[in-house]
């Protein structure tokens, strides 16, 4: 039986009502309709007899976020590192590496970024692609793809794996904050040069 309007977890409990007296405890319960993580959730929390659940509309894009804000922000040019400082968008200068820590059980405890050529502990995570516009090596197949993502949703903190925000814990290392501090002395350096002349 599908239900797909109105209450979904009331309407649920009175069709397994029905079909249980009428001898069709075998039949299965699908709810659908505009269902999300958070409506999934109260169900199941309600102790709804749902057997399985059609999810669609709200799969394939965020409702709360349904876009991507990104933009390029340079972070070198000739060699030198450069930065953005603009208040409530500043960028940290160079090439950078992120390397993750585990704890004893293989799961995510945390991130650090720094500098490309500061190695820290841990496993580092950007790897080069492709170098002089050409792919360093063959896309890896569908079944590869999927076994990577799933032994690393598998390696998440359990409090990452609830609906409820979480802080995962990423830091800046020193050498990267050094990086921006001596940025910033020859950006205002420079700027009071300019002013002088």
């Amino acid at each position: 039986v599908r239900i797909d309007s109105g209450d979904l977890a009331e309407h649920a409990r009175r069709v397994r009502a029905i079909l249980d007296a009428g001898g069709l405890e075998h039949v299965i319960i699908f709810a659908s309709g505009d269902l999300d993580e958070y409506e999934l959730r109260d169900m199941l929390a309600a102790g709804a007899p749902v057997d399985g659940f059609g999810v669609g509309t709200r799969m394939d894009t965020s409702s709360d976020q349904p876009y991507l804000d990104c933009a390029y922000k340079l972070q070198e040019y000739a060699g030198r590192a450069r930065r953005k400082r603009s208040e409530g968008k500043a960028t940290w200068p160079g090439r950078k590496q992120v390397f993750r820590r585990h704890d004893a059980e293989g799961r995510m405890a945390g991130d650090r970024v720094t500098l490309e050529t500061d190695v820290q502990p841990g496993e580092p995570l950007l790897l080069p692609v492709m170098c002089g516009g050409r792919r360093l090596a063959p896309a890896p197949s569908l079944e590869v793809v999927r076994r990577h993502a799933a032994d690393n949703l598998a390696r998440l903190p359990q409090a990452l794996c609830r609906l409820e925000a979480f802080d995962y814990p990423v830091e800046i290392a020193p050498s990267l904050r050094q990086l921006a501090a001596e940025v910033d002395r020859e950006t205002m350096s420079a700027t009071a040069s300019r002013l002088k002349i």
